[in-house]
């Protein structure tokens, strides 16, 4: 179960970063970078699920306070 969410993850984390290095929106850039490495680091799946939604919800925040 914790290789196939750190397979989706990495999914959108690659997206992100395509997204941002088209649109040239660094947060995206180095958001995506973030989901595309961190599963390397965490073997334990509900850490690493909580870690990946706030990844994945964190561009979009800073976004609109920035």
């Amino acid at each position: 179960m914790a290789l196939i969410f750190s397979l989706i993850i990495s999914s959108v984390g690659f997206a992100y970063f395509v997204y941002g290095k088209k649109t040239v929106e660094f947060l995206f850039l180095i958001f995506g970078l973030a989901l595309m490495i961190y599963p390397y680091f965490i073997p334990d799946l509900v850490t690493s699920v909580i870690i990946g939604v706030l990844l994945v919800i964190a561009p979009f925040v800073l976004k609109t306070v920035i």
